[in-house]
C-alpha cells in the first residue's frame, strides 16, 4: 500500500527528473487530422463539444469531424444533424445497432481522411490550441500517442485524486512513456492503428499499449486540455468499475504486457496498474493482520505497532464513511475506499463476463 501510493509516485517523479527523455516537437507540422467522436445520449453536451472543436487553432481546410451515434434515442442525432447540414467538415453517422464504442471507433477510422486521429468523447470540450499542441508532438516518429490533459473542475474527492493521478502519469511520459491515455482526448497515426477487439472495454488503453509493446513512446501534452466537471463518488464507482474491469481484459488479452521482456514499460505497468488492482486485498490484509497482532501476547513493540496500524486503518474507514460532511480529509477518504472497491466489483464482472461494452 506504502509503495503503490506513495513510493512509485515519488520514484517515478525522480526518475522523470534525472532521467528524463527527449520528444522532439515541429510546430510547422500540420497534417490532416480527422476527429473520432462516438455519441450515445448525450443531447445536453454535443453542441458544447461541437462548437469547441470548430474554435480549434488549426487549418479548417485539415480537419474533418466525424460523429457516430450508437441508436441514442435522447435527440442527440437531431443536434448533430443540424451541425452536419451546416458545417461541411462535420459528418454524421448512425449506427444500425447498439454496437458499444470499439465497434464506433472502428467504424469512423474507415471514414477518416486525415493522416492524424483525434480521439476525444463528446462531454468534454478542448480549448483551441488542444489540437496543435498534440500534433507538433507526432512529428517525431518515435512517439506513437499523444495523450491530452483532462482537468477537472469541482470539489469532490476525485478531483483531487485526478490531479495526483495526473502528476503520475505526467512524470512517466517525462521518463520514457505512459502506460495509457487520457481517453477524452488523445491523437494517433491512422496507418498505426490497429482493428479494436469489439468486445474491448477500454479501447483508449488496448490501442495506446497495443503501440507501447511495439517499442513506440506515448507522451503526455500539458497544454493539450479538455475539460469537465466532477461528478460524486457514486457516479464515479460506475465509471470505475468499467474501467478496473477492463484493466483485468486487457492485461488478459495483452499478457507481453506483464512480460518484462516484452514490455518497455514494464516497471511501470506493475507498479502503477497492477499493484493497484492488489491493493483491496492488501487492505483487507492489513486490517485483519493489524487487528490479530493487537491481541498477541510477547514482543509489546510489535502489539503497539499492529494496534497503531488497526486504529489508524479504522480512523480512515470513519473517514471515509463521514465523507463530504468533515471537508476535504473526509472526501479524500471516501474516493479512496470507493475506488479501491470498485476494483474488487471489477473483478467480479470480469470474472462473470458480466461488463457491458455498451455505455
Amino acid at each position: 500500500l506504502g509503495y503503490t501510493y506513495f513510493g512509485y509516485p515519488i520514484v517515478i517523479v525522480l526518475l522523470a527528473r534525472f532521467f528524463p527523455s527527449k520528444t522532439n516537437r515541429d510546430p510547422s507540422y500540420e497534417p490532416s487530422v480527422s476527429a473520432l467522436i462516438p455519441v450515445y445520449n448525450a443531447e445536453s453536451y454535443i453542441e458544447g463539444k461541437l462548437q469547441s472543436l470548430l474554435a480549434l487553432n488549426y487549418p479548417k481546410d485539415k480537419l474533418q469531424i466525424i460523429v457516430a451515434s450508437d441508436c441514442s434515442d435522447d435527440g442527440s442525432d437531431e443536434i448533430i444533424k443540424s451541425y452536419s447540414n451546416r458545417f461541411p467538415s462535420i459528418e454524421y453517422h448512425r449506427m444500425e445497432t447498439r454496437s458499444g464504442k470499439p465497434t464506433l471507433v472502428n467504424f469512423m477510422a474507415e471514414k477518416a481522411k486525415g493522416e492524424i486521429l483525434l480521439m476525444t468523447d463528446i462531454r468534454q470540450p478542448l480549448v483551441p490550441d488542444a489540437l496543435r499542441e498534440l500534433v507538433v508532438r507526432l512529428a517525431d516518429p518515435a512517439v506513437g500517442a499523444v495523450s491530452g490533459n483532462l482537468v477537472l473542475h469541482g470539489s469532490e474527492g476525485v478531483g483531487f485524486y485526478w490531479k495526483y493521478e495526473n502528476k503520475i502519469r505526467e512524470a512517466e511520459g517525462q521518463f520514457r512513456s505512459m502506460i495509457g491515455v487520457t481517453g477524452p482526448i488523445y491523437a494517433i497515426r491512422k496507418k498505426e492503428l490497429s482493428v479494436i477487439p469489439e468486445d474491448m472495454i477500454l479501447d483508449d488503453m488496448w490501442i495506446p499499449l497495443s503501440l507501447r509493446l511495439k517499442g513506440k513512446k506515448i507522451v503526455f501534452a500539458k497544454e493539450a486540455i479538455a475539460t469537465d466537471d466532477t461528478f460524486g463518488d457514486e457516479r464515479e464507482f460506475g465509471r470505475k468499475v468499467r474501467t478496473l474491469a477492463g484493466n483485468y481484459q486487457l492485461f488478459s488479452n495483452l499478457r507481453d504486457l506483464l512480460n518484462p521482456f516484452k514490455n518497455p514499460s514494464w516497471f511501470e505497468t506493475v507498479s502503477h496498474k497492477i499493484c493497484r488492482l492488489l491493493c483491496p486485498w492488501a487492505l483487507v490484509g492489513l486490517f485483519v493482520f493489524s487487528l490479530m497482532g493487537s491481541f498477541q501476547t510477547g514482543c509489546a513493540m510489535s502489539k503497539m505497532f499492529c494496534f497503531a496500524s488497526f486504529t489508524g486503518l479504522c480512523s480512515f474507514l470513519v473517514l471515509a464513511f463521514l465523507g463530504g460532511k468533515i471537508g476535504a480529509p473526509g472526501r479524500i477518504a471516501r474516493t479512496f475506499m470507493v475506488l479501491n472497491w470498485a476494483a474488487v466489483v471489477g473483478l467480479s464482472r470480469f470474472l462473470k463476463s458480466s461488463q457491458k461494452v455498451t455505455w
